[in-house]
């Protein structure tokens, strides 16, 4: 379902017609994936047209709809991406650093053209194969448009986000896919590069200003301003503490300044992003109006200071993973216990949870909250930690247990307690907090009603997603996994590793635990291949990917029960953009189409 139309003239004509069905679209809201997929599999069939084109036709048709929004953004605030691959593979001179493809203008390709052209508008140009630095840039508040150019595997990939976040976002697909010297309807390029600015309002809601204050959060001025330090200033600067500067500083101060830095370090910060996003919803939606970007400064403390705490436990929780784990990095520098000491770390991870929860109980500073609303919040807060422990807990025990029998409801349950408290934890206090209305009391069994649904959705995104994360550990995801075969070699248990369990004959099942051990003396890069083969063998693929669907589909029913529209689309937009399904390359998912195209 990703094949081009071959002739530029069905191109063409197909292009007219996807910007005539685009223009009857509402475009007061973004389109979600499956809205956009029943749009175009709506006009194929109308065209009697294969199904084939699927996924050029949500490109174009998406396209369509973006294009007016795109001329209300100036060209300055515009991302132009190209790929690597328009370049002439033999002899082309261009370097490579960590922003993409240093474009040399040879004149041997039209990288160059584009490049030009767009440079000369004002553009600012990434030459990267779908790489993940677009939305940061984006988010990071340096433009608010991206135009591109890439393969339909790629669009899918890299651009889908951006897309469900409400950033006006246009595309023109490759010809082919085969990643060497394709070709591109390079009119189309440049038309899309040159489309005017025309001053005018957004008309469609976006989620930007909200990722960006998400982020804002985490900035060393921003995060003084929220939550001051008790123990002095900040003495350098933005995650560049190490043991040597720590040594210099008091004693008593250092630990609240290793917590700090460690705070500014990095991450997606999609838990704060969730806890103001929801608050929004409840309130009325402005941060995702045209008014957006003043909206978000109004959000209350009491909103900021959850959206903080629920991060500051994350980040707790990864200095204790990343012991128990014995994980040398994180955030591209040494994990903390390599750096200051396993003890030392331990206690920063303990501070933060104090940290976490001194951000919720400090009653003075919790303006924006009745006492009601602030121990809701507390009381969620708690029962998400002891959760989480509890599914950290399952896993250690059964990673160091000399028997790894595991069954499929016993890893589910693991998921459960691992995944899902951080979503609810995320929801719930954004969506108490945006119950709050002027001083009105808030009813128990309003509150409840939305504790439970929050609940059962985040259980099945969380359980839906933690599955996604096992299937991608056979992709070699590039969100956190820097090799395949992590989960194997981990001793992790998953869901995959259950299935098989359940479904292999008694020698294969053998043969499988054999190869859990890591002294089985079968090297790593074959271990990975035989526990593939057996897993196809037991079908956990395609079983998995099932259960994937399952958990969404309940997750989308509670969505489907809840008020207001605002919460609902926000709760569409997280299952669109936290369950996405990696692409597992073997012959019986392939073969029985279940990795379908989304975009």
């Amino acid at each position: 379902m990703k094949d081009v139309p071959e002739s530029l003239a069905l191109r063409e004509s197909l292009r007219d017609r996807c910007e005539q069905v685009a223009d009857r679209i509402d475009r007061s809201v973004p389109m979600t994936k499956d809205e956009l997929e029943q749009v175009a599999r709506r006009t194929l069939e109308e065209a009697d047209l294969p199904e084939a084109y699927l996924g050029w036709m949500m490109v174009m048709i998406s396209s369509a709809f973006w294009r007016h929004e795109l001329k209300s953004i100036p060209p300055e605030r515009r991302l132009f991406l190209l790929p690597h691959c328009l370049k002439h593979a033999e002899g082309c001179p261009a370097d490579y650093d960590e922003f993409g493809m240093n474009c040399k203008e040879c004149g041997a390709c039209s990288i160059a053209d584009f490049r030009g052209i767009a440079e000369e508008m004002g553009y600012r140009v990434l030459v990267a194969e779908g790489s993940p630095v677009v939305l940061k840039i984006i988010v990071g508040g340096y433009v608010d448009a991206v135009v591109g150019v890439a393969c339909l595997n790629v669009l899918e990939k890299a651009i889908d986000k951006v897309l469900l976040a409400g950033i006006p976002c246009m595309a023109v697909p490759l010809l082919s896919s085969d990643c060497r010297n394709t070709r591109v309807d390079e009119p189309w390029v440049d038309q899309m590069i040159r489309t005017p600015y025309e001053p005018a309002q957004q008309q469609t809601r976006s989620y930007v200003h909200l990722m960006r204050a998400a982020g804002d959060l985490f900035e060393s001025e921003r995060l003084e301003s929220v939550v001051p330090r008790t123990r002095g200033t900040a003495p350098f600067g933005d995650g560049q503490l190490n043991a040597a500067k720590v040594a210099a500083m008091d004693a008593i101060e250092a630990t609240e300044h290793i917590a700090y830095d460690f705070l500014t370090r990095g991450g997606k910060h999609s838990r704060p992003f969730i806890t103001m996003a929801a608050y929004d919803a409840m309130t009325g939606g402005d941060c995702t109006s045209t008014a957006g970007a003043e909206a978000v400064k109004n959000i209350p403390p009491a909103v900021l200071r959850s959206a903080l705490s629920i991060e500051t436990f994350h980040k707790a929780s990864l200095v204790h993973d990343d012991i128990e784990d014995d994980d040398g990095f994180r955030y591209g520098q040494p994990a903390l216990h390599k750096e200051f000491g396993i003890p030392t770390a331990i206690n920063v991870g303990d501070y933060l949870v104090g940290m976490g929860y001194r951000l919720i109980s400090d009653r003075s500073a919790m303006k924006g909250a009745d006492a009601s609303a602030q121990l809701d919040v507390l009381d969620c807060l708690a029962a998400a930690h002891t959760r989480l422990g509890e599914g950290q807990g399952a896993e250690l025990i059964w990673r160091d247990a000399a028997d790894r029998k595991l069954s499929p409801l016993d890893a589910l349950k693991i998921y459960a307690l691992k995944t899902s408290p951080a979503f609810e934890a995320a929801l719930f206090s954004g969506v108490r907090l945006g119950m709050q209305k002027d001083g009105e009391s808030v009813s128990e069994e309003s509150v409840e009603e939305y504790r439970q649904a929050i609940r059962t959705f985040s259980r099945n995104l969380g359980v839906a997603f933690q599955i996604l994360n096992d299937l991608g550990d056979f992709a070699g995801d590039d969100d956190n996994k820097l090799a395949a075969g992590g989960d194997t070699f981990g001793g992790r248990p998953t869901l995959l590793w259950a299935l098989a369990l359940q479904t292999l004959d008694d020698d294969a099942k053998a043969r499988l635990m054999h190869l859990a051990d890591p002294d089985c003396g079968v090297s790593n890069q074959a271990r990975l291949s035989e526990v593939r083969r057996l897993y196809e063998q037991a079908g956990v693929f395609e079983t998995a990917f099932r259960l994937v669907d399952k958990h969404q589909e309940r997750a989308e029913a509670v969505a489907d029960s809840l008020q207001p529209d605002a919460f609902r689309r926000l709760l569409y937009f997280l299952v669109d953009t936290v369950l996405e399904r990696p692409e597992i390359k073997t012959p019986s998912v392939v073969s029985l189409g279940i990795v379908a195209p989304t975009a």
